[in-house]
């Protein structure tokens, strides 16, 4: 039986009225993006159809999700919202802190006992609060979800930029800040620009090796990185529903790498298969009464070009398999000849390193069976592997059946290394270098979502590759960048000239799943009586000190630094080792913007400062402007924060001074996370006014006490010559944003509500 069922049957009771509410009030036929937004209002049906990419509107989503890097910050919010208890399902999952090094047993021991105060800290809050707490081990938050909690129709938020894997369930599923997550855990509304909508047909069949991820791969290609910026992609068409279910969260999962709000498809007999093999019988009933409302009408499928802002055809017949990077998710390169003449051209490693298999991307037993088919063929006919093998099974019921059904004693008799039930190296949570700065050129191909610079190892110079489960196992096998299973041959252990047979699997486990110790705990009915203690000399916790609000007279601002070039959430506040500060905001605070390329000398963390004119660190640097009572200001350059929902990106600047972030253009979350945090995140009207920012500049606002929706601002910039230009910037704030920012905070204004 499924978690919450009741309230899913009470979402699905209201949908036949709210969708024919919504038909009536746009006049057209509907989306399933828009049948979802539309029951999910947090008030009626309003006088008039919201404006695409334009309109503020409140939603009230059906459940949320924390992974465990970032649920510290955001229970450490909750916890000063003044409220006994969440207002909606809630989870917790650990996944992110569990370093990948010499495999799952002792990696899960060493996780428990480096990272015990944190773990505790968190099951006790969950408890607390009545929030389900699925423990060290149990899973990727993302294949977790999928597997218990996702549902067609619904609509979740979940604090990692990844939470859109659950759209491969019908779901609309967003990524989020954890401040935006507090605000739903204390009972009020979730708001959202309405999405634009890009439509994908998917025509013809995959085969060979030919793969869902082929398919995203494909539309990264054709949105880049900030392609889906405001946008829900809806995948439809013969080719979408022959899917299945797994794959289905591939594809939606890596939308959060062309910046889209979420991506979903339509609910069908894949999605239903994988309910009930999953013990949710019960909503895949519920979901039948209802299904003609849980996909788009079908005049929307039949003419996309009337409903959509943009459609995209992809025949899945005429797609190969495909290898993105490096660096970039978006850069997309057809396995064999034109990689191989690719990376000649770049002097990218043709050797390749490690053959990475799982993430929340690509973590389900039909990936497992598909790779694990590629490897058996190794075993079979005599070939010894060039490269090592690492496998992140996606959850603990995965695993469990993937062991009992021999999926993974293939791996091993390959000497793979199977990792934790967790993320490990896909966040850069992998214990590859002892030295990872100073390590050497290299190159890696894994089936994660993400491979900017240092993301998997920390290593500068290790190129990472994005690849399907099946086509990662077959390059690594081959121990070359450039191989292609479908032509090339390789020599075996005798001499002999093989070729891979093209990969096979299942689409669910023949047997059904099987898990003796999934690892959740369910929460007290009553928490009012658990204790929840932080030590002020803690290294990890720290209780959080509301924001100061910021004012409306920002005068002699000084730059702190101005970004060079791509600058993700990685480059301000990074993983890897910095996870064990995720709940501390001092602490972590000593990452900010470390990686972010200073555009005056193109070096990182390496920043002047105007009081004493020397270089230092980033981090250090704003502290002595925030010990002079100075705010700061942030240049950046276009799609500034892309990448994870960490709020962390936007707190730190805030705890260090940081007053006002200027750019060409944001990525969505990141944007969010700033107005969230009472600060000011700006945008210049002429984006050749990044141009006229020098090192020694002082930042006056002049017009900010007028702070109003849809009215730019005036800055004036004065140079260390004494000469001035005055800029103008534009916001997306509107009312209830501004009214955060002059409150210092969101947060500080769900507290003076609820006091």
């Amino acid at each position: 039986m499924a978690f919450d069922i009741k309230m899913i049957r009470d979402v699905y009771s209201k949908f036949p009225e709210r969708v024919e509410a919504a038909r009536k009030l746009t006049g057209k036929p509907l989306t399933l993006s828009e049948k979802i937004l539309y029951t999910h209002l947090w008030d009626k049906i309003p006088a008039e159809a919201f404006k695409r990419g334009q309109d503020y509107v409140d939603f009230a989503p059906d459940r949320i999700a924390c992974q465990d890097a970032t649920a510290q910050m955001a229970l450490l919010q909750f916890m000063q919202a003044g409220k006994q208890k969440v207002a909606v399902p809630t989870t917790v999952h650990c996944d992110h802190l569990i370093q990948a090094k010499e495999g799952a047993a002792k990696d899960l021991k060493r996780a428990n006992d480096v990272s015990s105060e944190v773990f505790d800290f968190l099951a006790s809050v969950s408890n607390k609060y009545g929030i389900g707490f699925w423990e060290p081990g149990a899973g990727i938050i993302h294949q977790v979800v999928l597997e218990n909690y996702a549902f067609p129709g619904g609509m979740m938020i979940g604090t990692d930029s990844h939470t859109v894997n659950a759209g491969g369930l019908g779901m609309v599923a967003i990524g989020v800040g954890g401040a935006d997550a507090v605000d739903v855990m204390a009972g009020m509304p979730w708001e959202l620009k309405f999405p634009k909508l890009i439509g994908v047909r998917l025509t013809g069949k995959l085969s060979g090796w030919t793969a869902p991820k082929d398919v995203i791969l494909k539309v990264a290609e054709i949105l880049t990185v900030k392609g889906g910026t405001g946008a829900i992609v809806e995948y439809f068409g013969p080719g979408a529903t022959a899917m299945s279910c797994t794959g289905k969260g591939t594809i939606c999962n890596m939308g959060a790498e062309i910046g889209a709000t979420t991506s979903t498809f339509g609910y069908d007999e894949s999605m239903e298969r994988y309910l009930r093999v999953t013990d949710r019988e019960d909503v895949a009933d519920e979901a039948n009464k209802i299904k003609e409302h849980l996909t788009a009408d079908a005049e929307v499928y039949d003419n996309p070009e009337h409903y959509f802002d943009q459609v995209i055809e992809i025949n899945l017949s005429e797609l190969g398999p495909l290898l993105n990077g490096p660096f970039t998710p978006d850069l997309s390169t057809t396995a064999g000849k034109e990689m191989t003449e690719k990376a000649k051209a770049n002097d990218w490693p043709l050797k390749v390193e490690w053959g990475l298999i799982g993430s929340c991307t690509n973590s389900s037993y039909e990936d497992l069976s598909r790779a694990a088919s590629i490897a058996q063929q190794a075993l079979d006919k005599n070939l010894k592997t060039k490269a090592e093998f690492g496998i992140n099974p996606g959850s603990e019921q995965v695993r469990y059946t993937a062991e009992r059904d021999g999926i993974l004693e293939v791996f091993e008799k390959l000497d793979a290394t199977i990792f934790t039930n967790a993320c490990g190296p896909c966040i850069g949570q992998w214990a590859r270098y002892s030295d990872p700065k100073n390590a050497p050129k290299n190159s890696i191909v894994h089936s994660f979502n993400r491979n900017f610079a240092k993301r998997a190892d920390g290593n500068p110079n290790t190129h990472a590759f994005v690849a399907s489960p099946e086509l990662v196992a077959a390059v690594a096998i081959a121990g070359r960048l450039d191989f292609n299973p479908m032509t090339d041959t390789l020599i075996n252990e005798n001499g002999e000239e093989v070729r891979l047979d093209e990969p096979t699997g299942w689409e669910l486990p023949p047997k059904g799943f099987d898990v003796k110790e999934n690892g959740y705990v369910e929460p007290v009915e009553d928490g009012s009586g658990v204790e929840i203690t932080v030590s002020p000399t803690s290294e990890r916790l720290e209780l959080l000190t509301p924001f100061t609000p910021i004012g409306n007279e920002i005068k002699g601002a000084k730059l702190l630094i101005k970004a060079f070039g791509k600058c993700t959430t990685d480059h301000i506040s990074m993983a890897g080792p910095w996870l064990r500060y995720r709940g501390h905001l001092d602490n972590i605070s000593n990452n900010m913007l470390i990686g972010a390329v200073n555009a005056y000398n193109k070096q990182t963390n390496f920043v002047k400062s105007q009081l004493t004119g020397e270089y230092g660190g980033v981090p250090d640097t704003a502290r002595t402007y925030k010990a002079e009572g100075i705010y700061t200001v942030v240049v950046g350059d276009h799609n500034y924060g892309e990448g994870s929902s960490r709020e962390h990106a936007a707190m730190e600047p805030r705890h260090l001074g940081v007053a006002a972030v200027i750019v060409k253009s944001f990525a969505r979350i990141h944007e969010t996370n700033l107005k969230k945090q009472g600060m000011l995140g700006l945008t210049f009207v002429n984006e050749n006014d990044y141009d006229l920012i020098q090192e020694d500049d002082t930042f006056n606002f002049l017009d900010l006490d007028q702070f109003s929706p849809g009215k730019p601002l005036t800055i004036e910039v004065v140079h260390a010559d004494g000469t001035k230009d005055n800029i103008m910037v534009n916001h997306t704030y509107n009312e209830g944003q501004i009214e955060w920012f002059n409150e210092g905070s969101a947060l500080n204004l769900i507290k003076k509500q609820n006091a």
